[in-house]
């Protein structure tokens, strides 16, 4: 990542500034883009080495082996640039122990921080987040898993689906419908071991960019009530104030995405001669630089600005991070699209890094909000602002 002027802008402070630095030495040395094999393994091996490199330690609190007091999101924002730079999977790991364990961290039991956070911390554990089921992705409110309290248990019954690490993580965050009053009022969330034996993995599902995804069921699985996170009910509030803290983080790894892929089309148009010159002398060429160029910034201006309002109000940024997340996800397939322009018939070679971008950059316009859904956010937040009630 040669452009590294970013770093400099008043969102961020000397630590970050320290903290990008090692990581760029610690990735240089320790990650290698995967090409082809096993997915599983290497999203194992990711978490080992990342928990050995101490860098998942910024995915939990300093009260139970953890960097931060609370979770510092330009920390977990450089982490995800940085290593979405250099290996989608990588990223994908890193970002996984941290939307799998946030919601333990905000609204776990002193019991429940101490058993799951520090194995994550170490690279120790794998987590997951098991929200989407096949009719409700981004409804919640239409969600129907169920819990139902059976003395010292929930029983949870229903399917899961889109799950990222599913067959491969030691818990999941589970969300279930528990009654307390109707749609999204009624839903609460538990801490389910993958061991349980209610639990079956009923499908694993094959992406263009792979990784560890899974359908999952729920078949009468008995849940200790001490594994319900917060209080019955709670569960959507859990879920928003987990997506409040990663969702800008999303926007991050786009933007790491976009990045690799600005730096591979500038080395390709000065090095690719057609008509007796470099592609970067034609002005359509320059022209398509200056464009991904000035996308980057912005979406960058985007991630940092809502990672800082996070970080130093303490508050929700709602707002804010639908921003950066739309902004940045969008702009970096442009971006990307634009490198596989530039590259020509070389960039749809399978497996060359702008064809891995163009195949990884898709899906982050999707999870954790699609885009049509981020707009909506914004919208309605806008007009709240100025005092007038979204039109639903």
């Amino acid at each position: 990542m040669p452009d590294s002027s970013f770093l400099d802008w008043p969102f961020l402070d000397d630590g970050h500034r320290k903290l990008a630095s090692k990581l760029r030495a610690w990735i240089g040395k320790e990650i290698v883009a995967h090409s082809s094999g096993e997915i599983d393994d290497y999203c194992r091996a990711c978490v080992k080495k990342l928990g050995a490199g101490g860098w998942l330690k910024y995915v939990v609190p300093a009260s139970h082996g953890g960097v931060h007091e609370r979770l510092d999101v330009r920390s977990l924002c450089l982490l995800r640039e940085h290593l979405a730079y250099a290996d989608g999977l990588a990223d994908f790991a890193f970002a996984m122990q941290g939307l799998g364990t946030a919601s333990i961290s905000l609204s776990g039991s002193d019991e429940l921080k101490s058993e799951y956070l520090p194995p994550v911390a170490h690279g120790e554990r794998i987590a997951a987040f098991a929200m989407s089921e096949p009719d409700a992705g981004s409804d919640v409110a239409a969600m129907t898993t169920t819990a139902k309290r059976d003395g010292n248990h929930f029983i949870i019954d229903g399917t899961k689906t889109w799950i990222s690490n599913g067959g491969i993580a030691d818990h999941y965050i589970v969300f279930a419908r528990t009654g307390e009053g109707p749609g999204a009022k009624g839903l609460s969330a538990f801490v389910v071991d993958a061991d349980n034996p209610g639990l079956e993995i009923a499908e694993r599902i094959e992406l263009i960019a792979p990784h560890p995804l899974a359908r999952i069921r729920f078949n009468a699985a008995r849940v200790p009530a001490g594994h319900l996170l917060g209080e019955p009910g709670e569960g959507f509030k859990i879920a928003m104030a987990t997506l409040d803290i990663f969702r800008s983080t999303v926007g991050a790894a786009a933007l790491g995405f976009a990045r690799r892929a600005l730096d591979e089309a500038a080395g390709r148009a000065q090095s690719r001669e057609a008509f007796g010159q470099p592609l970067a002398g034609f002005q359509l060429i320059q022209a398509k630089l200056a464009e991904m160029a000035v996308k980057i910034d912005a979406g960058a201006l985007l991630i940092y600005r809502a990672a800082w309002v996070k970080d130093v109000g303490n508050t929700r940024v709602t707002r804010e991070a639908a921003m950066a997340k739309l902004y940045a996800t969008e702009a970096a397939q442009e971006v990307i699209d634009a490198a596989v322009q530039i590259f020509g018939g070389a960039g749809v070679v399978a497996d060359a890094p702008v064809e891995r971008l163009y195949r990884e950059i898709r899906a982050l316009r999707i999870y954790e909000g699609t885009s049509e859904i981020q707009k909506l956010v914004i919208a309605g937040q806008t007009l709240k602002a100025l005092g007038r009630t979204p039109v639903l």
